[in-house]
């Protein structure tokens, strides 16, 4: 967006270049341009863009006459800010002028116009000079322009063009195409340029490897980057921002953690950019003492006015579990913006603490920010873990009528999980089939699950028949469809499941959960025996369980299974063998975070609420859907999730 006053620019510096004109076609005026172009070079040359272009008004009035190299500067900095009336003026200055013809005014020109977004000018400037058509640094400006502005077609077609004319390509050619291979369909032509980049000898170069580098985990090919980034002559920190963002972005916070480790190790001060990728790898895992001494060397760094810093400590710690610190940064903040709100918001959201969300959501909406889609998707989950019917169904009818939001597909799953959830399953069906859209597979899939929660077996498998029409691949829904004919007794429907996933060759996820302890996450899946301490784990399970059996507190449980199935089918999952190694390992009273992959399931839930109260300690859960936090044989979801 143009700055007010890059735009009062912008209208200040046409009125003055048309008005001086007459300058450029005096031939009186001979005195020497050299030291304005001195001064234009080193105003765009430091950033300062709206002074450069006033400064070329006041060359013209001082009777000097632009020449080949004062353009390039002025063009520069109209193309920074994105002023495209003063970069024609300015053509018609180089027209009048005579500097047409020089490589880099053209350049300058081509450039311009491409970062104002009008290319097509661009190409007619190109095609029209028989200069441009011989000269790499013009296709440079070309293709980089077609790159810039999403025409990547036309970027490849102009550089095929290129090749075939003999034309050279160098590093600047690389950094044009590249950037535009940031889609899996294109990475195929990434390689063949990656390839290119190698016969021509351009290997060496950083910039060219750090632009290869981003388009491979972009892409999603994060073994290929990693194999690059190994490879790479030489590191600088954008090499190392752009694998530890490329591994945060597919998913692998534990390898984002571990390659920020080594970046230590080789003694590379890490920035901003680095801090927010390991901030949120932290959230992802729950790894909450990383996360406080990345916090403590934000503030060693002098980075703690850095926002966006500040909203991924806000999320870090509501992630982690700790709602206190988080809204203790929170309220730090001198300036609060919808990404703030929208992390504090959604970290109560996920702990059940829906009241707390609302009011925050509010308190928003009375400072004056503005709601987007995404804050919106954040109140409504609160709303529907909290089960605030009533105020989340209000939410949602306001953001259309007093927001002007057309709501998605993920507020439209929200909603029907949260009437679902409240037992209204016949309005969370009629509301998907209202959907002026096709409802997706989210939004059946929460039909699903709530039908799940309420053991309606025939809504159920229309469901589940419209869920996989859509995702037939998606392993949860089967086992959701699976659970629910398990509780009703349905023996006949498992079986029929269980076809099914064999015949798609679907396997069920397995279960993993983790936990922090000296300094890094101990991960272990359901059965998992391969801990260093595993014979003192089961040992340790084995006695909290006949505890469990022993302890008073412990009832009947009606349709979910009984006594024996607690013991037996679920002793090896994967949150028990975590708090099992948690006790053995922290401190007597110490509060235990477990991370969960998959949902809790309802033997491990009863035996949490038991252990907790047994060992007199508090266990935080964060599963996929939410947090539980256990104290004293209660949870705080009120086993409604």
């Amino acid at each position: 967006m143009i700055s007010r006053s890059a735009n009062s620019l912008c209208y200040s510096s046409t009125t003055i270049l048309r008005f001086n004109t007459r300058y450029i076609c005096s031939t009186s005026n001979t005195s020497s341009c050299s030291s304005w172009n001195t001064q234009l070079r080193e105003l765009a040359k430091q950033g300062h863009y709206q002074k450069a272009l006033y400064l070329y008004p006041q060359l013209l009035s001082s009777g000097a006459s632009p020449n080949a190299f004062t353009f390039p500067f002025a063009l520069k900095s109209c193309a920074a800010l994105c002023l495209p009336v003063p970069g024609q003026q300015l053509h018609a200055h180089v027209i009048r002028t005579g500097c047409h013809s020089e490589p880099f005014v053209q350049t300058a020109l081509m450039s311009m116009y491409c970062k104002c977004f009008l290319v097509e000018n661009a190409r007619k400037l190109f095609d029209e000079s028989t200069y441009a058509r011989r000269l790499t640094v013009c296709y440079n400006a070309l293709i980089a322009g077609y790159t810039h502005n999403s025409e990547f077609c036309d970027a490849v077609l102009l550089f095929r063009r290129m090749r075939l004319l003999g034309v050279a390509v160098n590093s600047v050619t690389m950094l044009g195409l590249v950037p535009g291979c940031t889609v899996p369909l294109h990475l195929g032509f990434g390689m063949s340029l990656h390839c290119l980049n190698v016969k021509c000898g351009l290997d060496g170069d950083m910039s060219v490897g750090n632009c290869l580098l981003t388009m491979y985990v972009r892409c999603g090919s994060v073994w290929s980057g990693r194999k690059f980034f190994d490879e790479m002559p030489e590191k600088g920190l954008i090499s190392w921002n752009a694998m530890i963002s490329g591994y945060a972005q597919n998913g692998h916070a534990n390898l984002v953690l571990d390659l920020y480790r080594e970046m230590e190790l080789k003694g590379v001060s890490p920035d901003p950019v680095t801090l927010v990728a390991v901030l949120s790898s932290c959230a992802n895992l729950g790894a909450s003492e990383v996360g406080m001494e990345v916090e403590q060397k934000i503030k060693r760094r002098g980075f703690g006015s850095n926002q966006f810093l500040q909203n991924a400590l806000v999320n870090m710690y509501a992630r982690c579990g700790n709602l206190v610190k988080a809204q203790a940064i929170f309220d730090d903040m001198p300036e609060k913006n919808l990404v703030s709100w929208t992390a504090i918001i959604g970290g109560y959201g996920i702990h059940g603490h829906g009241d707390d969300a609302v009011k925050l959501f509010d308190q928003m909406i009375d400072a004056g920010i503005r709601p987007d889609k995404t804050v919106f998707v954040s109140v409504l989950s609160a709303c529907s873990h909290a089960g605030l019917t009533k105020r989340g169904l209000e939410y949602f009818d306001s953001m259309e009528k007093k927001y002007r939001l057309q709501p998605g597909s993920e507020h439209y799953s929200c909603v029907v999980d949260l009437l679902g959830r409240a037992g209204r399953l016949k309005e969370a069906q009629e509301l998907i089939e209202s959907m002026s859209g096709k409802p997706d597979g989210a939004v059946w899939g929460a039909l699903l699950g709530a039908c799940k929660i309420h053991r309606n077996v025939e809504l159920a498998e229309l469901a589940f028949e419209r869920v996989i029409e859509l995702e037939p691949t998606n392993i949860g829904y089967y086992v959701l469809l699976s659970n629910l004919y398990s509780e009703t007794k349905y023996t006949e429907g498992i079986l029929k499941v269980r076809v099914m996933m064999r015949e798609r060759k679907l396997r069920k996820d397995p279960g993993f959960s983790s936990v922090e302890y000296g300094g890094r996450n101990h991960l272990f899946m359901a059965g998992d025996r391969s801990h260093p301490q595993t014979e003192e784990i089961y040992a340790m399970l084995n006695r909290l369980e006949d505890l469990a059996k022993e302890t008073s507190e412990r009832r009947k449980i009606d349709d979910d299974g009984g006594n024996s199935e607690l013991v037996s089918c679920a002793r090896v999952h994967s949150e028990r063998l975590a708090i099992a190694f948690a006790l053995m390992n922290t401190a007597l009273g110490s509060r235990i975070l477990v991370t969960k992959n998959l949902r809790v399931c309802t033997d491990c839930h009863i035996f949490i609420k038991l252990v907790s109260k047994i060992v007199d300690r508090q266990f935080v859960i964060r599963d996929a859907t939410r947090f539980h936090h256990f104290q004293n044989g209660v949870c705080s979801c009120n086993d409604y999730w």
